[in-house]
């Protein structure tokens, strides 16, 4: 009986397990694939939107066009992302600085000197897992030189950065050309001449009212996307099956790579200049890397591969089948979705469009800020506000200032290009720069960290960047026809981003220099020579050993001071989540009697600290927790760390209650009481009642 219950509950526990995966897939649509799912709504509009390519009876260019699509979407995000980057994980997370933080770790470099030993032992900081290199490979190579030459690290960071730069331009792109294109369907209503004074304010208003909502957070309606996606999904792909059959049943043959050779061979430079058009059939492919961290690999690869591809090969050949049959002008301004679409059912696909549209645009504008705030962490961006817009769902943030610039941008872009072409060219040329950063950044994974052949990397970058070159250049050939727009975006991002980090990382050396020997804090006596009232008081700073020279300020020129001091170090490491139980470092500078503690708070890029009063408290609890379990002797059970010659002790910490509150504030008493007794005779005690009282001291 036993052993068949046993064996039942394990058919239970994988079922429900497959029940999680794919309700996860199934979420994955409303979140990964918005974007991707609606590049048919202007993939073949952009790509004969010019005279670049001609068409003939014969059909060659709108087979070529399709042959193009069809590998296209099965090389990069099926043979690319699905069954080789996605594997690339940092601890579950994905995206550019997923990539940038594994080589950080393995090649031991950093954006900012703040690194530590302790930082090494972090549960999430796995580190040759596969175990050490040869000395001779020369992975082990290329790691010595990442490690001693500064310009390569340099580079290293600058590659990230172009990513993240590329990735802002899409978040103002993205939202353009995706609402535009939607709303577009209202032309076949219409008179060509009326286009610019009905679609372009629809448009308008439609990305106002996506901006103005942002504040609210997408947890309020997020089980909506799903549903919206799939929708979508369904009907371009029961659209494009009835087109096959309707119009053009030997369509699959297109699918043959030999009409791709046909339609270069006589398109010729016309043929390569379209490419940057056919390009935007894989846009939104970063996303299933970027928001890996929301659901599993499985999940995305089943919503991939078993609903959002065959969708996408079904809707492209259907509007295919219906060209080879009826388009007749590159000039005819009903080239593109629509048209292909049965009259009846035009007003609902157009609505079902434009949601799809949105959650499609939602998901970029989130994935902007994820970016900035990543690029904060790095010291690489100035400090912007940050708003969690969701209790319950780690990693929702909304950032104000960001958010209005990001609207006028894109109603910008809008309102002066006013037709999805040259918003076509602009987005192609963020997209296809945004793989082309990853490829070279998965190329130095597999021999850094997956510890591959380093001919099997050349083969990746050559055989995946060969042809993400040459969708490349196709966009940027459209320079002076919107390609510049991104360009543009990503150099003034890329000042910006320099500047700042050049400031922060001279703020740091001008914090070195300028440090008090602890020997001269300590030479003071356990009064450092000023009143000593009851109180925290925390002085907050970025170095993680040292005093920094600010205090002498404070002593000199303060007459009391708190009783209890506290140096606090709040830093980013290069690991996506830091563990509550791991965030605290704490240790003690000098002997009890002098009351002095450094406390150094861990995050992760992809974490967000929240200056506020469970912050607060966590941070007492943390120290009193240090103070009541034995202070700077370190047993067994507690990782201890010397940070020059100052003993270091990981404090975990849960969620705040006011039962760890009332905690915190007895052990303090009581620790404060023993203190005074053994205190000089300047010390005064307040006749006020006994009370936590917090002040920090910002430099």
């Amino acid at each position: 009986m036993d052993l068949e219950s046993g064996v039942r509950s394990e058919k239970n526990a994988k079922k429900e397990s497959w029940k999680a995966v794919l309700m996860m897939a199934y979420q994955s649509l409303g979140v990964v694939y918005g974007e991707l799912g609606t590049s048919p709504l202007y993939v073949y509009k952009n790509t004969f939107a010019e005279e670049d390519i001609g068409h003939s009876k014969s059909n060659d260019e709108i087979y070529g066009v399709l042959s193009f699509v069809f590998w296209t979407l099965t090389i990069v995000p099926l043979l690319k992302y699905i069954f080789i980057v996605l594997k690339a994980d940092d601890n579950g997370e994905g995206g550019t600085f997923a990539l940038y933080s594994l080589l950080c770790r393995h090649a031991r470099v950093n954006a900012l000197p703040n690194t530590q030993l302790a930082d090494s032992e972090l549960t999430d900081f796995k580190m040759d897992v596969l175990g050490p290199q040869s000395q001779e490979s020369f992975g082990f190579k290329l790691k010595s030189a990442l490690e001693k030459r500064q310009v390569l690290q340099k580079f290293l960071l600058v590659l990230a950065l172009i990513g993240a730069c590329m990735v802002i331009g899409d978040g103002i792109l993205t939202p353009a050309i995706s609402v535009l294109s939607a709303v577009s369907g209202l032309e076949h209503t219409m008179k060509i001449e009326h286009h610019q004074y009905i679609i372009i304010p629809i448009s308008c208003a439609v990305l106002i009212c996506l901006f103005a909502l942002q504040h609210y957070g997408t947890h309020r309606i997020g089980f909506l996307f799903a549903p919206i996606v799939t929708v979508w999904l369904f009907c371009i792909s029961a659209i494009g099956l009835y087109n096959i059959i309707h119009w053009n049943p030997s369509v699959y043959r297109a699918i043959s790579p030999t009409y791709m050779f046909r339609f270069l061979k006589k398109t010729q430079k016309g043929g390569w200049m379209s490419l940057g058009g056919i390009m935007l059939c894989i846009t939104g492919s970063e996303a299933m890397f970027a928001d890996l961290g929301h659901f599993s690999q499985l999940s995305i690869k089943i919503a991939f591969s078993f609903m959002v591809y065959p969708s996408l090969l079904l809707a492209y050949m259907g509007q295919a089948a219906y060209l080879s049959q009826n388009y007749t002008s590159p000039s005819d301004h009903r080239i593109g979705f629509y048209v292909s679409v049965p009259e009846k059912l035009r007003w609902p696909v157009l609505i079902i469009a434009v949601l799809a549209a949105v959650v499609g645009s939602q998901a970029i504008i989130t994935g902007t800020f994820s970016i900035i705030k990543q690029c904060s962490a790095l010291g690489c961006f100035p400090r912007v506000k940050i708003v969690h817009t969701s209790s319950k769902v780690h990693g929702q943030i909304y950032i104000p200032e960001i958010n209005w610039i990001l609207m006028l941008l894109c109603l910008a872009v809008t309102i002066s290009f006013r037709d999805t072409k040259r918003l076509g060219h602009a987005s192609g040329l963020a997209v296809i720069t945004v793989m082309l950063v990853t490829t070279c950044l998965m190329s130095l994974v597999i021999v850094l960290c997956w510890h591959r052949s380093v001919f099997l990397a050349i083969g990746f970058i050559f055989f995946f960047g060969t042809i993400e070159s040459l969708y490349f250049s196709a966009s940027l050939i459209k320079f002076l026809e919107g390609a510049w727009v991104p360009i543009a975006i990503s150099l003034v991002l890329m000042i910006v981003m320099y500047v700042w980090h050049y400031g922060t990382l001279k703020k740091f050396e001008s914090d070195i220099q300028n440090k008090v020997s602890i020997n001269w804090l300590l030479g003071l006596g356990p009064s450092l020579g000023i009143v000593r009232v009851r109180g925290i008081g925390v002085i907050q700073t970025e170095l993680v050993s040292g005093i920094p020279g600010i205090f002498t300020h404070f002593v000199t020129n303060i007459p009391a001071f708190h009783q209890v001091l506290v140096f606090l170090c709040i830093k980013y490491v290069p690991v996506p989540h830091v563990r509550a139980e791991e965030r605290f470092l704490i240790g003690r500078i000098g002997t009890s009697e002098y009351r002095l503690y450094r406390c150094i708070v861990r995050y992760g890029y992809r974490d967000v600290h929240k200056d506020d009063v469970e912050f607060e408290n966590d941070l007492i609890c943390s120290i009193a927790e240090f103070i009541r379990s034995g202070s700077a002797e370190c047993s067994d059970s507690r990782q201890c760390f010397d940070n020059h010659s100052e003993k270091m002790t990981v404090v975990g910490t849960s969620s705040t209650s006011e039962d760890r509150v009332q905690m915190a504030e007895t052990i303090m008493d009581e620790s404060s009481e023993d203190l005074y007794r053994a205190s000089d005779a300047r010390e005064i005690r307040s006749p006020a009642p006994v009370q936590l009282r917090k002040r920090e001291l910002r430099k």
